[in-house]
């Protein structure tokens, strides 16, 4: 719940799972499922060694270069559903959002880049 307008995450796949740490607000192989597993694989795709970890820049505005949008549809079990136009898939983000946002955002936007970046 930062005023940062820019978030950085580093999602890596533990057990076949998208999943990323922030030490920062508590969170440990926290991840990702429900369709936003499947985004991030599409968004990630093109890098290098993804598996191993790759730059997650995420933002509730649009940001030059962002490669993804993401429109807030509803709540559920404590997580929201967002809809992703780039990809035209639903995914479900936890309540683990609530980590960095006060409220469920209308939008997020994304890109992915290498760590050597």
């Amino acid at each position: 719940m930062s005023g940062n307008s820019l978030f950085v995450l580093r999602p890596y796949r533990y057990e076949g799972t998208w999943v990323f740490d922030d030490p920062a607000v508590g969170l440990r192989r926290e991840p990702f499922v429900l369709g936003i597993d499947t985004m991030l694989d599409r968004l990630a795709a093109g890098l290098p060694a993804a598996a191993g970890g790759f730059r997650l820049i995420f933002s509730t505005h649009p940001f030059p270069g962002y490669a993804a949008a993401l429109e807030w549809r509803r709540e559920e079990a404590g997580g929201n559903w967002y809809y992703s136009p780039t990809f035209d898939l639903e995914g479900w983000l936890c309540p683990a959002l609530f980590k960095y946002f006060s409220a469920a955002p209308a939008a997020l936007y994304a890109r992915a880049e290498p760590l050597s970046a």
